[in-house]
């Protein structure tokens, strides 16, 4: 069966029972309204809010905090239950405005539609909300219109084009043609003779027959891919959740071993099961969920600086754990603002340096730079390409931007850069016509008179100007063009084109001033003509992005591109970046189609380049990484990249080109459009997942010792060295400050030659547990041995032993928080002062521990006692042991 671009638009107004002169009447609209339904997207019911924010306790971990609290409540420490409660729905909050937020992208893609469309029904122009358009319908749009429904064009102007990247991803408007496309796997992109609801006409005017409306459109189906999308769980987010259950077994292993204890020594059951209790929910690290958040929080503030806007906490950490990026070419890889490279005139090549719309750079011949004047030749094919020219190049504070066509514009700019200016040039050259360029002739042309001359302006694709061309400007003289100099242009033409560029033939041709402007006769100006010159052209890759790529080799990270454009010269950028290898390969989307599951699935891990491809092409392409264990991250701006943005274990968005689609299904925004931000980003999400490591560990080791201080004392019979309001104080200001502060330390500046974590390893690997195990034995041993010293030694009230056992277990913590900082190197080597924030926080947590302990008020609620010089002396020696300890277990064990 033939598709839609294949068929005659007469047969398909036919099939329609349409007409393309008076369009449908008004009762066939309305039978089609009952049939295909409104032209409008379809929504998901919402999920109301208030099951959003409830759906924020399903998590184990929230579950262990809502019972510790319930059980703090039970043991009437009230503090520490409403402590709980509060950081618990702090986060619920958190994850509720993250998550409502995510709901509005399908908002954001009904706004692409057209509110309103220009339609003929039974021959009448009139003016319609597009919601009433119907397949069958006949509509005309114009310069500037979205367009409202897919349609089969019927009729255009010869330069009617429209801008379709946020649907296909190419960056320039595209020409359109009414005929028929013979192949019947055409890519959208190459779909000449169709125009798609979501798209923007840029210039011309057209109509067409309206062929799918809705949820049928390609803009609908894009929608229905979203829909069908749901989000997975981050790597932390399952992590925290096996860490939760770990948590949870200890604490019943805990409940369960001091209870048995207690009874076999003679203990009440009721004393005993307080205490066991006591103990689980003193094992339990309340403040863990609100560090992680302000750690994620305070990285997001760090990666705004570096161009990285998170939209969701957790992809923070899913960064440093990603092993693929997946990116678009323009504008992420490259400049987005295509570049003269070369120009050829004369039997000479030219080189042109600098890239972007600023007029900086070179012309040089043989890599020497030439002055223009030495070069008549070159000189007037860059002046032809300035006056066959509608675009504007415009300074803008210190950066140039182009209005009009992006290739007229590098026209402009190559031109700037001999220091020749279109507002010069037009006050010799006056404006008389211009025939437009049109997608069958592929030649543009304007007509100007100077001194009563008048002259065409001419450019176009070579291979057809070529043919034009009857005479040849070489060394400032003009002679008959012959077969050699057709050979010869013709080679240059095709070795510029094999580097990925994009090359236009640029002419001029004398006419008769008396020639009558009123009716152009193509055929007889676009004839005769003087070959100048070719000019070639590329949109440049980004100096910065050189550097990213290596940065992501070195990292074990792979680079994809997946693009909209050409596979030529996509293949030639990635190979220019460095990630296109010997055996690397590149696939279109039609050859990716042909592919079954099992064989895309075999090369998946050569394929360096997508080009040509549909949003159902990148969706499988990112499904299929994904599949393989591997952590995705997609970059995307157009609609066309929403589906595969939002599967991505990290969707990018760019801040700049991107559609408000794809931001909102994204869990990140860059806002420079820039994929070296990706990569910084990348580096910062390793750091701040090394940091949540750092004070996990920190945390668990500190409660470890808390427990061991009271589970020890237990078995020995030994008074009570703590009382709960000292592990509650412990456990939410001694720990939380230094905690925090061990969330932003400074990124370890080798973090990037490392391989990417691997998913599957756990938060805290058996190794590191023995590690918190044995520091959390010596917190123990250091708090039990003041106490001891002080209540049986000095003999000193129990309440003097219990300030000194307190003071003992928090400033051992401190000192413990820089052994955290890094496990296999000496605290004196990184540099005491690295973190001056973690200083900052032992200081404010030593002085608190000082407030509690001195000032009178505070005795009273904590129960602590003002304690001597050389009991302070003690504290202070046996408090800094676990520094020193773990700093000879890193000379013994580790090499650094």
């Amino acid at each position: 069966m033939n598709k839609i671009w294949q068929i005659n638009i007469y047969d398909i107004a036919k099939n329609q029972n349409s007409d393309l002169v008076n369009g449908l009447s008004l009762s066939e609209v309305q039978s089609r309204l009952q049939k295909f339904g409104l032209n409008k997207l379809l929504e998901k019911k919402a999920i109301s809010p208030i099951k959003i924010f409830f759906e924020q306790f399903n998590n184990f971990i929230i579950w262990i905090l809502i019972g510790a609290a319930l059980v703090s409540g039970f043991l009437k420490e009230w503090v520490d239950a409403l402590a709980i409660i509060a950081l618990v729905i702090l986060n619920a909050i958190l994850g509720f405005i993250q998550e409502y937020r995510a709901e509005k992208s399908l908002a954001a893609l009904k706004n692409l539609s057209s509110p309103n469309s220009k339609v003929i029904r039974s021959g009448q122009l009139i003016l319609i909300p597009s919601t009433q358009l119907v397949p069958g319908d006949l509509i005309e749009i114009e310069a500037g219109d979205h367009v409202p429904a897919d349609s089969r064009i019927s009729y255009i102007t010869p330069n009617f084009a429209v801008l379709e990247s946020s649907l296909t991803g190419e960056s320039t408007p595209v020409e359109k043609t009414i005929h028929p496309i013979e192949k019947p796997d055409v890519p959208l992109a190459d779909r000449a003779n169709m125009v798609y609801m979501g798209t923007t006409t840029s210039s011309g005017k057209a109509r067409a027959l309206v062929v799918n409306t809705g949820m049928s459109t390609e803009l609908g189906k894009i929608a229905g891919l979203i829909q069908n999308i749901e989000r997975s769980s981050t790597p932390l987010q399952k992590k925290l959740e096996a860490f939760g259950k770990w948590i949870v077994y200890l604490c019943f292993a805990l409940v369960g071993l001091v209870f048995l204890m207690g009874l076999l020594r003679g203990g009440k059951i009721l004393d005993m099961f307080l205490t066991s209790v006591s103990l689980a929910v003193a094992a339990i690290p309340e403040g863990l969920p609100a560090v992680v958040t302000v750690a994620l929080a305070l990285g997001v503030q760090r990666m705004v600086k570096r161009h990285a806007l998170i939209r969701k906490l957790p992809s923070v950490e899913t960064l440093g754990c990603a092993t693929v990026i997946c990116s678009d070419k323009t504008g992420t890889l490259t400049k987005n603002e295509m570049t003269v490279q070369a120009v050829y005139t004369n039997n000479q090549l030219f080189s042109v340096s600098g890239i972007g719309y600023a007029p900086d750079g070179k012309f040089l011949l043989d890599e020497k730079t030439i002055s223009l004047e030495d070069f008549p030749d070159l000189k007037k094919t860059l002046e032809a390409g300035v006056l066959c020219n509608a675009s504007q190049l415009i300074s803008e504070d210190t950066t140039y931007k182009i209005i009009g066509d992006p290739t007229e514009g590098a026209l402009l700019t190559a031109a700037a850069k001999a220091n020749i200016w279109k507002n010069d040039l037009e006050k010799q050259y006056i404006f008389s016509a211009e025939i437009p360029f049109d997608p069958n002739r592929k030649i543009m042309s304007v007509l100007r008179k100077k001194n009563g001359e008048l002259w065409a302006f001419v450019k176009g694709a070579p291979d057809v100007l070529l043919k034009e061309c009857h005479f040849i400007q070489q060394n400032n003289q003009i002679t008959p063009i012959q077969s050699a100099d057709h050979q010869n242009i013709l080679k240059v033409n095709t070795d510029l084109a094999n580097q990925a560029m994009r090359v236009l033939a640029v002419a001029v041709r004398k006419l008769d001033i008396n020639q009558s402007l009123d009716k152009l006769e193509v055929t007889k100006i676009e004839t005769n003509l003087v070959f100048l010159g070719l000019v070639a052209m590329i949109d440049p890759p980004r100096e910065e992005v050189k550097k990213a790529m290596k940065y992501c080799h070195n990292a074990g990270i792979r680079t994809i591109m997946i693009t909209g454009d050409h596979k030529n010269t996509a293949t030639a950028i990635a190979r220019e970046l460095g990630f296109f290898a010997q055996n690397s390969l590149a696939l279109t989307g039609e050859e990716l189609d042909k592919l079954s599951e099992k064989e895309f699935t075999e090369i998946i891990s050569n394929v360096s380049v997508y080009a040509r491809v549909s949003p159902e092409h990148k969706l499988r392409i990112v499904k299929t990484w994904k599949a393989k264990g591997e952590i995705v991250a997609m970059t995307g701006d157009g609609v066309n990249d929403a589906p595969a943005v939002k599967e991505a274990d990290i969707g990018v968005a760019m801040g700049i080109t991107g559609t408000d689609v794809t931001k909102e299904v994204s869990d990140m925004i860059v806002t420079d459009d820039n994929f070296a931000s990706i990569v910084a980003a990348v580096e910062e999400g390793r750091g701040i997942y090394d940091n949540i490591k750092k004070f996990i560990h920190y945390l668990l080791s500190c409660n470890a010792g808390e427990i061991l201080v009271m589970f020890t004392a237990s078995v020995l019979g030994l008074p009570v060295p703590l009382l709960p309001i000292h592990i509650l104080w412990v456990n939410f200001v001694t720990d939380g400050l230094p905690a925090l502060a061990l969330g932003v330390d400074p990124v370890d500046p080798n973090i990037m030659k490392r391989p990417p974590y691997s998913i599957n390893e756990a938060v805290i690997t058996k190794k590191q547990a023995w590690l918190m195990l044995m520091q959390g034995i010596f917190i123990a041993m250091c708090s039990l041995s003041a106490f001891s010293y002080i209540y049986f030694v000095e003999k000193e009230g129990l309440i003097h032993a219990r300030t000194a056992a307190f003071i003992v277990l928090s400033c051992s913590q401190l000192f413990h928080s820089l052994n955290c900082r890094n496990q296999t190197v000496s605290i004196f080597k990184i540099g005491l002062f690295t973190n001056i924030k973690l200083i900052w926080a032992i200081l404010a947590s030593f002085i608190l521990q000082m407030a509690v302990v001195y000032i009178p008020f505070c005795q009273t609620v904590f129960k602590t006692h003002s304690l001597g010089l050389f009991d302070w002396t003690l504290v202070l020696i046996i408090s800094s042991m676990p520094l020193w300890a773990m700093e000879i277990y890193k000379k013994i064990h580790c090499k650094s």
